[in-house]
């Protein structure tokens, strides 16, 4: 498989997790374009790897990583009506229900929202996000567990205010 063809194929799934891991469209194409950039001189090795999507992801996952570090990227972009998550204009319960889930996933720590998206999203098991994360399966799950007990009592408290 060459480069293009990787791009072409996998190119549109990497930008749905660089979307999951950011809170900023633009940003996410960003991302997705630093990690290609990344990759591309070395794509003959990562082919004879056999996991190119894994390598890919785990590239992703540190760039996105690393731009946080800078200082320079602690701006937060507005979020204007046209660059809102898909739905968000629309009043609906359940897209209504999604993007509050979402804003929810979005307040989580790094480490934890990634584990989220990977698992929740790419529908990975806690070996290839392990794998990907460069940490063992038992601090995925730690990861996990954190972000979705955060998740139960920041909805618990949205409850309890509800009433």
């Amino acid at each position: 498989m060459t480069f293009e063809e990787y791009v072409l194929t996998r190119g549109p799934a990497l930008l749905r997790l660089a979307r999951l891991l950011v809170d900023d469209v633009h940003r996410a194409d960003d991302l997705v374009q630093d990690t290609l950039v990344r990759v591309y001189p070395r794509w003959a090795r990562i082919l004879r790897s056999d996991q190119p999507d894994l390598y890919v992801r785990r590239v992703l996952i540190n760039v996105n990583a690393t731009w946080w570090r800078r200082r320079s990227s602690r701006e937060m972009p507005a979020v204007l009506d046209g660059d809102g998550w898909p739905g968000a204009g629309d009043h609906g319960a359940p897209v209504a229900e999604r993007v509050a889930l979402w804003d929810k996933v979005r307040a989580l720590p790094g480490k934890q929202r990634a584990v989220i998206a990977l698992r929740y999203y790419e529908d990975l098991d806690d070996d290839r996000i392990a794998q990907i994360l460069g940490c063992s399966r038992a601090t995925v799950r730690t990861h996990a567990m954190r972000a979705l007990a955060a998740m139960r009592v920041e909805l618990h408290e949205l409850e309890g205010t509800s009433r």
